[in-house]
């Protein structure tokens, strides 16, 4: 794995991770999150949950498709990793992740996200308050790739 090449995935997380972050604290005086509160948010409110939501995506698109690979990569982690699980095993046993099972819940949030329930607030609330939570721990999971990572990249 080139050097320049792994910082510049990093980079391009550290980039979707700052704004996740942005909008978490712009939210934090809404949690927790309830029909009352969903039925009184603003139109800016309801820009900062998008940039929330599209942020928590990308970063997580990003650290699956490209970080966690070059991590790999990275660690010259020999053995068959055909598959993405794989992958996921391989990086929980040499620690770069906390668990393959956490890594799947992240995943299974940014899934959530691509369903849209306008009509329910109940939901909305319920996923939002969760997401939350996750978007903490995908946060956590950037920092400790990067600094797994960090042993690899000395020159």
């Amino acid at each position: 794995m080139n050097k320049t090449v792994f910082i510049g995935i990093v980079d391009i997380c550290k980039t979707h991770a700052g704004r996740l972050h942005w909008a978490m604290t712009e939210l934090a005086h809404k949690k927790p999150i309830n029909v009352e509160t969903i039925q009184k948010l603003t139109d800016v409110d309801l820009a900062i949950f998008d940039q929330f939501i599209a942020r928590f995506s990308k970063l997580q698109d990003v650290m699956g498709a490209k970080l966690l690979p070059a991590v790999i990569e990275l660690t010259h982690e020999e053995g068959e990793l055909s598959t993405f699980i794989d992958k996921l095993n391989r990086l929980e046993k040499i620690g770069a992740i906390k668990s393959v099972n956490q890594w799947l819940k992240l995943r299974e949030m940014r899934n959530q996200f691509s369903h849209d329930y306008p009509d329910d607030p109940e939901i909305q609330a319920s996923l939002l308050n969760k997401s939350f939570d996750m978007a903490e721990q995908l946060l956590t999971s950037l920092d400790r790739l990067v600094i797994f990572s960090e042993q690899y990249l000395v020159d």
